[in-house]
């Protein structure tokens, strides 16, 4: 047994849509009694690749005393899987390989997005965005563009006031952005120390509006550095009503 990253699934939260079944590569979750289920620690890696797909964030990874992941046992196990594909198929619901678009994980950087890219002008601003999703309940806590990075948490109105936000804060950093006021929030804290935890990035800005109900999110991001046990500094930046850094 060692301290590993292991798939948690909020068996409450859990919809049953079945979409985690199929992006897991080793099988390791499965429909079981209508709810998604971790079935061995041995066939989970710990990458998250099923983070992205849970329409409901009913999938988070946790670090914890788990066994190690066993590549032999999971190709066996996918080859009896694959053997008994009726028992299968009654356990998995058919999603045909679904994932929504707009929580499929993109590294602009590395990567080539799957998605038709629009026509840029010359007059086109370029966009500063190194990834997607962006939003605080989508991201996944192991994905790569946190590793490392300069990690920008942001108030959603932020970049509506400030006319240059991309070039001003976004530029070479990473984001997650969310509303400390109107986003259901539970689970935020806990998402925000996994980053720190899994992606130990090298800095953090935390941009928000003057408005006080805004500054929870600064509130936020202080009991996430708490609860990873981290020492990461925040750069707390306050935006006016108007777009200008106060």
């Amino acid at each position: 047994m060692a301290i590993r990253n292991i798939v948690k699934i909020d068996e409450e939260k859990c919809n049953g849509c079945g979409r985690c079944v199929n992006a897991c590569a080793e099988g390791a979750i499965q429909m079981i009694d209508g709810k998604a289920k971790l079935v061995s620690e041995i066939y989970c890696d710990g990458l998250g690749a099923c983070l992205d797909c849970c329409p409901v964030d009913a999938i988070t990874i946790e670090q914890r005393q788990a066994a190690e992941f066993d590549e032999e046992a999971t190709k066996k196990y996918l080859e009896e899987i694959g053997r008994n594909k009726t028992a299968y198929e009654k356990q998995a619901p058919k999603t045909d390989g679904f994932v929504c678009p707009g929580m499929r994980m993109m590294d602009f950087a590395n990567e080539k997005s799957d998605m038709p890219a629009s026509k840029e002008s010359v007059t086109d601003v370029p966009s500063q965005l190194g990834q997607w999703p962006m939003q605080l309940k989508l991201v996944s806590p192991v994905a790569p563009y946190f590793v490392g990075a300069d990690l920008l948490l942001v108030a959603d109105c932020v970049p509506f006031a400030m006319g240059d936000f991309h070039n001003k804060l976004l530029k070479g950093k990473a984001i997650a952005i969310a509303c400390p006021k109107l986003d259901e929030t539970d689970g935020y804290a806990q998402k925000l120390a996994d980053i720190f935890t899994a992606a130990k990035p090298k800095s953090l800005t935390v941009a928000h509006m003057e408005v006080p109900c805004c500054t929870g999110l600064v509130r936020m991001a202080k009991k996430a550095i708490e609860m990873a046990g981290s020492d990461l500094q925040i750069q707390d930046i306050t935006v006016s009503l108007r777009g200008q850094i106060i």
